[in-house]
């Protein structure tokens, strides 16, 4: 018998809903394979809202997931003054909530995804997955990389998320800082 684990997101955009969404259900996957119990990771349900209306939508995912993200990035950081890194607990339901941080630049570390992608331009991509972390305009040098068709940007979130290489992702050090955090959430959780 399978134990479900069942994510929650509360999404700031249309990269949340149709990238991170798909990228935690597959990293969790990816985590959980090796549990001494059956899991079934289920799709991440998401709930966009801004962040005056975060603790409604925490609330909302509280009741039906068993874990939750949200964002941390830095103009959140400098309004709590500091960085506030780790598992948190929301509400009655004691649902861990863990920040994912700034991720925008995370569908850009992986080359080769974007090289399978005709037409896409590789030429402002760093060499380096890590060095995502040193853009200082993501959303502008995904808008020059997406393949010229006419389609929207948000229209490749999720071509990306499901075919992004966890592995590469990983070498993005706030990528790997939040799957730690996850994988002790899931200890807690008794999933690992």
């Amino acid at each position: 018998m399978s134990r479900p684990l069942v994510p929650g997101l509360v999404a700031e955009g249309e990269a949340d809903e149709g990238f991170l969404g798909i990228v935690i259900s597959r990293q969790l996957r990816e985590l959980t394979w090796m549990s001494p119990h059956a899991v079934d990771v289920e799709a991440t349900e998401v709930v966009s809202c801004d962040r005056e209306h975060m603790v409604t939508a925490l609330e909302e995912l509280a009741a039906d997931c068993h874990l939750l993200f949200t964002h941390d990035d830095i103009r959140e950081r400098g309004k709590t003054g500091g960085k506030t890194d780790g598992v948190r607990y929301h509400s009655h339901y004691l649902v861990p909530v863990i920040g994912l941080g700034e991720t925008e630049a995370w569908l850009l570390a992986d080359r080769g995804v974007w090289a399978g992608l005709e037409g896409s331009d590789l030429s402002l991509l760093p060499a380096r997955p890590r060095d995502v972390e040193r853009i200082t305009d993501p959303a502008g040098i995904l808008a020059m990389t997406v393949p010229r068709r006419g389609k929207p940007i948000r229209d490749y979130f999720e071509y990306i998320g499901r075919n992004i290489d966890l592995a590469v992702l990983a070498q993005v050090p706030a990528y790997a800082d939040w799957v730690a955090e996850t994988r002790n959430a899931l200890k807690g959780l008794g999933y690992l």
